[in-house]
């Protein structure tokens, strides 16, 4: 009874773990959808065309599989040159090249410019993925 219990338990894990999770949808301010970026990090526009990726070591990649940036494990977004672009903090803020804050990327997904004006959502994305693709035009 203890190795069939082992064989269910397996079995049950290895469903759990390659459940392919759905794509975290993109939102401009009047909540239409903008795109989409999947759990593997590919990047969707409205059309569903694929436009790039984030890869799990942070490389940004166009549609040609081109580097053309990289999101750094503090934060720190680097365009295809490696210069700094900005940063996200901890807290979700977004700040540019010269440390000004440009938005910020809240807990819930919301993202908001500068000003503090709701310019999209971006609910369950990773909020440097999300500053990528909202503040950093790399797409």
């Amino acid at each position: 009874m203890r190795n069939t219990t082992i064989i269910i338990l397996a079995f049950l894990a290895s469903i759990i773990f390659t459940i392919n999770l759905p794509a975290q949808t993109l939102r401009n301010a009047s909540n239409c959808s903008i795109g989409n970026i999947g759990t593997d990090g590919t990047i969707r526009n409205a059309s569903n065309a694929s436009i790039g990726k984030v890869e799990s070591d942070g490389t940004i990649r166009n549609a040609s599989n081109a580097s053309i940036g990289k999101i750094e494990s503090d934060g720190t977004i680097r365009n295809a040159s490696n210069a700094s672009v900005g940063k996200v903090e901890s807290d979700g803020t977004v700040k540019d090249d010269s440390n000004r804050t440009i938005g910020k990327i809240t807990s819930d997904g919301t993202v908001r410019d500068a000003s503090n004006r709701t310019i999209g959502s971006a609910k369950g994305v990773k909020p440097t993925w999300a500053a990528v693709f909202f503040f950093f035009d790399f797409f």
